[in-house]
């Protein structure tokens, strides 16, 4: 199994890519792949914040303003899916319209994290770090599976949690 850190992250964002398209399909389990999403989201951004973003600060080379910036586009994301996850009806045109303002807020995210902070990551980091990261990213993001973190209750105290960091 890959360990890359910039390889683990990446493979995140493009299943979360693939759970939008799910989401979007009226004719799909919409609740189950909600919280598919929500405790991968909640996993991804925690075990990113608390291991990887941190590391990553430490380089010169990698731009600290990014950084900041990704932990930012957490807070907004986590804003964003407790928003969709507090609409019950997943057949409503209010839950489809905050369904399109959590992608629209990820996707933002995932392209910049892509061109800048991870990006600069494989040129800047060496690959036996970026797999020393990459084991800690799974560790942790495990943890958070583990501790249910897609529940409501669990993305409301992140999302309450992390309000403070929205510009």
């Amino acid at each position: 199994m890959a360990t890359d850190v910039v390889d683990l992250i990446l493979a995140d964002h493009r299943r979360f890519e693939e759970l939008f398209r799910a989401l979007r399909d009226r004719g799909s389990d919409r609740s189950t792949l909600l919280g598919e999403l929500a405790a991968l989201l909640i996993a991804h951004a925690e075990a990113e914040e608390s291991e990887v973003y941190p590391a990553l600060k430490r380089y010169k080379e990698v731009d600290d303003d990014e950084v900041d910036h990704g932990a930012e586009e957490h807070a907004e994301g986590h804003q964003a899916l407790l928003a969709l996850m507090e609409i019950p009806d997943t057949e409503s045109e209010e839950w489809e319209g905050k369904l399109e303002e959590l992608v629209e807020a990820l996707n933002h995210h995932i392209d910049e994290e892509e061109r800048t902070i991870l990006n600069d990551a494989r040129e800047q980091v060496a690959e036996e770090r970026r797999a020393e990261l990459g084991e800690k990213f799974l560790e942790i993001r495990q943890d958070r599976i583990d501790d249910d973190c897609g529940d409501l209750e669990y993305v409301r105290k992140v999302a309450h949690a992390t309000a403070d960091r929205i510009d």
